[in-house]
């Protein structure tokens, strides 16, 4: 029988966070979820349980409200990257979740590099 749509994102999302899990050494992992409207990016400890920084596309003061496209992808990446410099964090692993690394997600995580933050 074919997989739904959501079922396929599930086993994609599982693939990718258990192969994180695998090589997890401490560091913390750049979690990204996309919506149909907008776009979200958390730092998560996953030793302590704790979520270090966020941004997303429904903050204000970055001008881009429910908007979920590249440029947008773009800043927040610029953004997230920023916040992790002040949380102390150098170095994280990406987790684009089930989704696939191609454009919002790409440009999220160039944008993420660019800035400083090593993927």
């Amino acid at each position: 029988m074919a997989l739904s749509k959501r079922e396929l994102f599930q086993k994609r999302r599982m693939r990718v966070r258990n192969k994180l899990r695998k090589v997890n050494t401490g560091r913390v992992r750049l979690s990204v979820h996309r919506s149909n409207k907008n776009i979200f990016v958390q730092l998560i400890d996953d030793v302590a349980g704790k979520t270090l920084a966020s941004a997303s596309s429904l903050e204000k003061d970055l001008g881009i409200v429910n908007k979920n496209n590249v440029e947008a992808a773009t800043k927040i990446g610029k953004t997230i990257a920023e916040r992790a410099k002040k949380a102390g964090v150098e170095e994280a692993y990406f987790d684009r979740g089930g989704f696939l690394f191609h454009g919002k997600v790409k440009a999220l995580a160039e944008a993420a590099r660019e800035a400083g933050l090593k993927l």
